[in-house]
């Protein structure tokens, strides 16, 4: 008899284990001459060397499909010990699967651009309508790289810029101030990565929120980096959020720049680095539009009523200018 440990490194115990400890006590009806005790992420086997070494062998490739598909159900655990395939649909587009096994996939022409042009590039630009995907796709193909231990962290930023708000007026310290710009990007992960795993990625750096002036300084090496709503960001900001990419890096920016809310006498830093990077290798661009809104249908009811609002403000503008400059050469 011999007692051997194994620690359940890549995934939530509670998915693995199960609704009322299903999954484990299916485990354990498996391996009848076995003495299994699991508590927390770690499982403890006591007997036979042949079988618990057959045990072991099956519990890797049980945690190996959890990681991967974040659910397991008993066909599968059965599938898998009686050495038989699992039985897997094939999903079209498929980035990765976010919680309870739901498949995250890229549902629009543009956001398989991203997905391809994240492959081909280091740094990527991605601009367009509130709604279309950019910050779920950009933060997804993230959490994939982190998966498939093609880097060892997520680092992600916003400018704390503030939208008719008061910073100071927010209550609580200063990061109680900022979290609420940080939100979106929690929101985003906490529909990708099981609740224990995530915390335990954020208490160890591993993923890391923070708002744009916290980068300064930094070189971000095996790091996926993605700065959100960079329409916000001053011309200064954002040279320095992009030459912070470090080696065995890549970076996607993110940014809508019909939403600017910079003061009026301020540029844009993301238009402008746009066009002066415009050529450069290295570097994609995507540019999403109203077709690729994939929130509730009103949204893109309200995107576009908004830009027919825009257009007609614009024209009215000009002919309001042109009548002016007549009447001055009239006079004159």
């Amino acid at each position: 008899m011999i007692e051997r440990i194994y620690i359940l490194e890549s995934v939530d115990p509670v998915i693995f284990y199960g609704v009322n400890n299903a999954n484990m006590q299916l485990i354990k009806t498996l391996f009848p001459k076995l003495r299994i005790v699991a508590r927390g992420n770690v499982m403890k086997v006591i007997g036979d060397e042949d079988e618990s070494e057959l045990f072991l062998k099956k519990i890797r490739e049980v945690e190996k499909y959890c990681e991967e598909f974040n659910s397991l159900t008993e066909d599968v655990i059965l599938d898998i010990v009686k050495g038989k395939a699992p039985v897997i649909t094939k999903q079209e587009n498929l980035i990765i699967h976010g919680m309870n096994g739901k498949a995250i996939v890229a549902r629009t022409d543009n956001q398989q651009k991203l997905v391809k042009a994240f492959e081909e590039n280091d740094l990527v630009f991605a601009t367009g309508p509130a709604g279309s995907g950019k910050t779920f796709v950009a933060i997804a193909l993230a959490v994939k790289a982190l998966k498939n231990k093609e880097v060892r962290k997520i680092i992600l930023s916003r400018p704390a810029v503030e939208a008719g708000e008061k910073l100071g007026f927010l209550p609580g310290e200063m990061k109680d101030k900022l979290d609420p710009y940080l939100q979106p990007l929690y929101d985003a992960l906490q529909d990708m990565i099981p609740g224990a795993k995530l915390k335990e990625y954020m208490e160890n750096n591993i993923i890391q929120i923070a708002p744009l002036a916290f980068m300064r300084g930094r070189t971000l090496n095996d790091a996926v980096i993605i700065l959100d709503e960079a329409q916000n960001t001053t011309t200064h900001q954002i040279k320095m959020f992009l030459t912070r990419l470090g080696m065995n890096a890549k970076m996607i920016v993110t940014g809508d720049i019909t939403q600017i809310d910079l003061p009026p006498t301020a540029t844009s830093g993301l238009i402008q680095a746009m066009n002066i990077l415009k050529g450069v290798n290295g570097i994609g661009k995507i540019e999403f539009n109203k077709k690729d809104i994939v929130r509730h249908k009103l949204v893109q009811r309200i995107v576009e009523a908004y830009d027919k609002f825009d257009d007609k403000r614009k024209k009215e503008s000009k002919e309001s200018k042109e009548k002016k400059k007549e009447s001055t050469i009239i006079t004159n």
